[in-house]
């Protein structure tokens, strides 16, 4: 199978109706995450039909919670997952990556550049000291448990802003351990097309 039909049985699997251009644009991002990865080390992941499941529709299974949502920050993206991904798939989304590793941030720059995307703004910084926002939500992908994961972000949401935390068996200890003014507002199994590992969605809200 085709990477390009793979990624369209995938998208259909999800659920999701994605234009011809932005499918391109996935696969080209995937091809220059793998190209990089060569020297600069982005992904334990070296191939195509892995990266397609495990970053691209990985990623993209969140996306039928992102509506209402118009600016998104994700923190510790590394080679940009989800955050390129989101922005490819939602043009009206604006999304702010912020990577803390150089090299990563300076791959992620040069996607934008590459592959057009005017909706993504990177920010190579500690994400404690980034002062950028209000933001609707804050997005992060096996960045840090979830106690750890609200208070370094807490600063860039906007009052009523929402946490989502993309996880993998559901972290039942993590959520014991969230602050007092944290609560989880919902929390959603993902079924990933091609990945045969639990995800879960973990939506979190301040009280």
């Amino acid at each position: 199978m085709s990477s390009r039909a793979a990624l369209d049985h995938g998208l259909a699997a999800l659920g999701l109706d994605l234009p011809a251009a932005a499918r391109a644009r996935l696969l080209d991002y995937c091809a220059l995450l793998l190209k990089w990865n060569r020297v600069y080390n982005l992904t334990a992941i070296r191939h195509p039909e892995q990266a397609l499941t495990h970053h691209l529709l990985d990623s993209l299974a969140v996306l039928p919670w992102l509506a209402g949502i118009e600016t998104l920050a994700d923190v510790g993206s590394g080679g940009g997952l989800p955050g390129i991904a989101l922005a490819i798939a939602r043009p009206e989304l604006a999304v702010t990556s912020i990577e803390a590793v150089g090299k990563k941030a300076s791959f992620q720059q040069q996607a934008k550049i590459e592959l057009g995307l005017g909706n993504l703004a990177v920010v190579n910084d500690r994400v404690e000291r980034v002062a950028a926002g209000p933001f609707d939500a804050v997005i992060s992908r096996a960045f840090s448990d979830l106690a750890e994961f609200v208070m370094l972000t807490a600063h860039l949401l906007r009052p009523g802003g929402r946490w989502l935390a993309m996880k993998g068996v559901y972290p039942h200890d993590e959520i014991g351990q969230l602050p007092g003014h944290v609560r989880v507002v919902a929390a959603h199994a993902l079924a990933v097309p091609g990945l045969d590992a639990e995800r879960h969605l973990i939506i979190l809200e301040g009280n």
